[in-house]
């Protein structure tokens, strides 16, 4: 199967440019937008398509791709007869990069087994700059003949893409990924407080450990923001709560203990109470940082 037409369905911070790149990369790209003024923009720069409603936008893809806020929104987007399941051709590859639960992305795989098409479950990690730069990080579960296909589409804007394993795995590891960012932000924060009271010069102490064990990507991306007090430039607390709900849903399925980041997912409720909701996760600084 060569891919020719895809859909992209959510042009938010992450979608908008992962759109974008596959236009850039010479597929015939259509999109749908819940905000109409979102898709016209879209249109405007990339030169490509926007339907009307989800159905519309996915009915003549080989490829379609999603990303999302959560479940719901998913569901919204897949079902119902402006939906994407009621409008695609048999055989179509439905590619969801929201991050989401592993129960929807089981569902969903089991649906398109009984319906003639195929879906993988792909949340993706990078953050913004990662989608700007066609850079993102991809974890998948599904088939491995469908990821095949999907792959090299996807290539456009990721730069590590792995089968995790069946259904839902891709929602597991993104889980993992989340939980963590919490950890390493909390560490991040703590020691970055601890070097001012010290008296420290932090931009030298952060170019030093940076090159050492302690580097991460939040040290490397975030450190000069965090030690400004800016937090506007990053993932929200609003997201990262969410995403950390679903870990502890599936958690208490599987058994899973997740004492240190149920208590960082306490902070993040706190400083949502302060007004940083729409904060970036490297806020937990404002916590220890007085």
């Amino acid at each position: 199967m060569k891919t020719k037409n895809v859909a992209f369905i959510g042009l938010g911070v992450m979608g908008y440019n992962m759109a974008g790149h596959l236009k850039k990369n010479n597929f015939n790209t259509t999109v749908y937008n819940r905000t109409t003024s979102v898709a016209d923009k879209w249109v405007k720069e990339f030169a490509g398509i926007s339907k009307t409603t989800p159905g519309k936008a996915a009915s003549n893809a080989d490829i379609v791709f999603i990303c999302v806020g959560r479940d719901d929104d998913l569901i919204s987007v897949m079902e119902g007869a402006d939906g994407i399941i009621n409008n695609i051709e048999a055989n179509t590859i439905i590619v969801d990069h929201t991050t989401a639960s592993a129960d929807i992305a089981r569902k969903y795989y089991k649906k398109a087994a009984e319906g003639n098409f195929s879906f993988l479950d792909a949340p993706v990690s990078g953050g913004q700059a990662g989608a700007e730069n066609g850079i993102l990080s991809i974890m998948v579960g599904g088939d491995e003949s469908q990821f095949n296909i999907a792959k090299p589409v996807m290539s456009s804007y990721g730069k590590t893409i792995e089968l995790i394993g069946p259904a839902g795995s891709g929602q597991s590891a993104k889980m993992i990924n989340q939980i963590c960012i919490a950890g390493l932000v909390q560490g991040l924060s703590e020691a970055m407080a601890f070097g001012k009271k010290a008296n420290l010069d932090m931009e030298k102490v952060l170019q030093v450990i940076s090159k050492g064990a302690a580097q991460s990507w939040q040290m490397e991306n975030r450190y000069k923001t965090m030690l400004k007090g800016e937090y506007e430039f990053g993932f929200a607390v609003d997201w990262m709560r969410k995403d950390l709900s679903i870990c502890f849903n599936e958690a208490e399925k599987n058994g899973a203990s997740l004492p240190i980041t149920k208590i960082i997912d306490k902070y993040y409720k706190e400083i949502q109470k302060n007004g940083g909701s729409r904060y970036d996760t490297s806020s937990l600084m404002t916590l220890v940082d007085d």
